[in-house]
């Protein structure tokens, strides 16, 4: 490994949230925050072996913040104490305060990297506070869509039967969704966030269900960073490449590159929704066009 790894704490008030800091012995390129999709936690980004596109990405130059959204992860305190969050508190309160806080490091614009869902509340964040752009270079997004158009068997227990029906019933019964214990998530989820994610990915419009903030008419004004977006060719629900394209067009992206990650664009394997961040064959391939890519863009402000 080329950089050393140690933890840190955003305080937040009523909670904080851990943050994995990722630090280069070599001379740093640029800070980059790691925002995690639902059911998961900041280590999909990283592991304490140097494996993750964190810590490759640290490997050549890059600080890396890998957060645990509020309750996940390393987070104080745990959803087993309680504690409740909202889709809108992510949006409105911790996602600003992260960014807010990384770029305080540095004094320079970061890079957003995002997996899944954590694609959708960035963008919902940055559109709702515009200011914010000014602190941000560069957004990916792996496997990020917002509403699932698929029409399967896998849709129908995954999403119809557990995301919408047993998930719920079982925040209700603990206080909290045990999706680590029931093993349909790499960690546990707020009961309230869930339920927020319901409408939006069955297609209802993309407005706040707290305060009715339309963040797709906020989309059309904004002035997006550079932007890529990866999709992979054997995700079948959870990021089918026509769902990240449906989202791409949604905020108003179209700027943005796009890769799909399968062999028949040249890559050595079709990956999927999981591997497209975990595979050790990721490092040779879309990792180091990332770290090219990115290093280019900072290259520009010089």
């Amino acid at each position: 490994m080329k950089h050393q790894q140690h933890s840190l704490f955003v305080d937040l008030q009523a909670y904080q949230l851990h943050v994995r800091r990722l630090t280069p012995l070599q001379p740093a390129v640029a800070p980059i925050l790691f925002l995690h999709g639902a059911v998961e936690n900041g280590r999909i980004f990283y592991s304490h072996s140097g494996k993750g596109l964190a810590s490759y990405l640290a490997d050549q130059g890059f600080v890396g913040y890998a957060a645990d959204f509020a309750g996940r992860g390393l987070s104080k305190p745990t959803l087993e104490t309680g504690l409740q969050q909202s889709q809108h508190q992510l949006i409105c309160q911790d996602i600003p305060g992260l960014i807010e806080y990384v770029y305080a490091q540095h004094q320079q614009p970061i890079t957003l990297i995002c997996h899944s869902w954590g694609g959708v509340v960035a963008a919902a964040s940055l559109a709702r506070f515009p200011q914010l752009l000014a602190k941000v270079k560069a957004k990916i997004c792996f496997g990020t869509k917002r509403v699932i158009s698929v029409r399967s068997l896998e849709r129908l227990l995954k999403i119809n039967v557990i995301w919408n029906k047993l998930a719920p019933w079982l925040g209700k019964h603990y206080g909290y969704v045990p999706a680590k214990r029931w093993r349909f998530g790499a960690d546990n989820e707020p009961t309230q966030f869930l339920l927020d994610t319901i409408d939006w990915i069955s297609g209802a419009p993309f407005v706040d269900r707290c305060d009715h903030f339309d963040y797709q008419q906020a989309c059309a004004s904004i002035k997006w960073p550079a932007l890529w977006h990866f999709a992979a060719k054997q995700d079948r629900l959870l990021g089918h490449p026509t769902d990240v394209l449906a989202f791409i067009a949604e905020t108003r992206q179209q700027q943005a590159r796009y890769s799909l990650l399968g062999k028949q664009d040249g890559y050595s394997q079709d990956y999927d929704h999981i591997s497209m961040l975990t595979h050790p064959a990721a490092a040779k391939e879309h990792f180091s066009d990332i770290a090219i890519w990115l290093k280019e863009q900072y290259q520009r402000c010089l």
